[in-house]
């Protein structure tokens, strides 16, 4: 059988593409449910700052493979629902440090509950089996490409000496 190579729901990024949508529904609905106003990206952002408090902007956006620029709003939108606090690096002036606040925190364990349920249902129609090889498999594609990335990811360390 042969592949038409203009038809779009065979390629690779069309799928991916439209994977992350329905991804973002999923998220998006489960939060509505909740009474969240969060993005994705937000708890992203709001789980690295978990992992590492007191952790620079610069770092954060690393850790989830967000550009800098975009992450700053980010955070400005998080510490705009008090779900962050930001302050002047004293190690570097130009660097911003950021912490979860006590409502930071406490969404994020109610809401940690809701997203980790919300998983399976984003890879319906696969069996358990079909989702382990999966993610393995998004996961060795995506470490494979990631210096193609515009925003790749870092960890801390690389993050820390990129600055």
């Amino acid at each position: 059988m042969d592949i038409d190579p203009l038809d779009i729901h065979t390629l690779p990024g069309h799928l991916i593409r439209r994977l992350h949508q329905i991804s973002v529904a999923q998220f998006m609905e489960r939060m509505a449910a909740e009474g969240v106003d969060l993005t994705p990206v937000q708890f992203s952002a709001m789980a690295a700052i978990r992992s590492h408090p007191g952790i620079d902007q610069a770092s954060v956006a690393g850790l989830i493979a967000y550009d800098r620029a975009t992450l700053g709003k980010v955070v400005d939108r998080l510490a705009e629902k008090g779900l962050v606090a930001r302050k002047v690096s004293k190690a570097d002036r130009r660097a911003r440090e950021v912490r979860l606040t006590r409502a930071g925190e406490t969404l994020l364990e109610q809401i940690l509950p809701v997203v980790q349920a919300a998983q399976p249902g984003i890879l319906t129609g696969l069996s358990d089996s079909e989702r382990e090889t999966f993610i393995s498999l998004l996961q060795k594609a995506t470490l494979a490409a990631n210096d193609l990335s515009r925003a790749p990811q870092r960890d801390l360390s690389a993050s820390q000496a990129a600055e």
